[in-house]
């Protein structure tokens, strides 16, 4: 068995570079308003940047896999960060987007496919399960900062709105996905301390985990209570709640009933 690991392997993908490359446009479009709609140009810079953070969330469980013993990830090509490699693509990337286009909310993905029985020891495990969601709470940390660095003098306003919600979306996916629920890496964090007996019946249920998650939060009262933490955790970072509510009024466009926000 060799335990070597091709250049090819670690290569970034070009559909990586061309979604890095359309969101960096969009976003240049939000700045300055080139956009003759502005809602469009938010629409594509956060939903861009929203499937950027998703590749570089199940490429944090990649790579830490390899270097906890699991060599397997570089030939299913989990290292270069496209998301067409996923084990599966329409829950890592299509249904996340959807979620965020129906809801404002950022439901986390799956998945790679971790072989575990190459790994040894239970720290390695939950840290391989930690590093994606800490990935969305890095990519909060950037969206974020102009704000709790008070550095948003000549910012415009469609970008700040853009960024608050974009901070709303990478939140929301990190505080779900560390949830200590089947299917989630909350729950593969705590899954090697627990005991093989109840390993087993869980394991049936691991596959309902996110749907669950979205059923669970149609619920008003749970809606209203999960959305009440979330943005007092973004108030501590210096956004208030009329910064992330515009940006998501921005970034639904189509629906002529969104409430206006001046973006300029």
């Amino acid at each position: 068995m060799t335990t070597a690991i091709k250049r090819s392997d670690r290569r970034i993908s070009p559909v990586f570079l061309a979604i890095a490359a359309a969101t960096t446009a969009a976003g240049w479009a939000t700045w300055t308003g080139f956009a003759e709609n502005t809602g469009l140009a938010v629409f594509l810079f956060v939903t861009g940047a929203w499937v950027v953070s998703l590749c570089l969330h199940e490429y944090a469980h990649a790579r830490t896999a390899l270097h906890s013993g699991d060599i397997s990830v570089g030939a299913k090509g989990y290292l270069t960060l496209n998301p067409l490699k996923y084990t599966h693509a329409l829950l890592s990337i299509v249904l996340p987007v959807v979620f965020v286009i129906m809801g404002g909310i950022g439901l986390p993905g799956g998945a790679v496919f971790i072989e575990r029985a190459r790994i040894r020891g239970r720290w390695r495990h939950s840290l391989i399960s930690a590093v994606g969601p800490l990935t969305n709470v890095a990519f909060a940390i950037v969206c974020t900062a102009p704000f709790w660095l008070d550095a948003l003098s000549g910012v415009p306003l469609s970008f700040r709105y853009a960024l608050a919600f974009l901070a709303l979306l990478q939140v929301t996916a990190a505080l779900l996905n560390f949830l200590p629920v089947p299917g989630l890496d909350g729950y593969g964090v705590i899954e090697p301390w627990l005991s093989r007996k109840i390993r087993r019946q869980v394991e049936p249920f691991a596959p309902f985990g996110l749907l669950a998650i979205f059923a669970v939060l149609w619920i008003p009262a749970v809606n209203i209570a999960f959305f009440d933490a979330i943005h007092a955790l973004l108030r501590g970072l210096g956004i208030g709640e009329p910064a992330s509510f515009c940006g998501q009024s921005l970034y639904r466009f189509w629906q002529a009933d969104s409430p206006v926000c001046v973006s300029r």
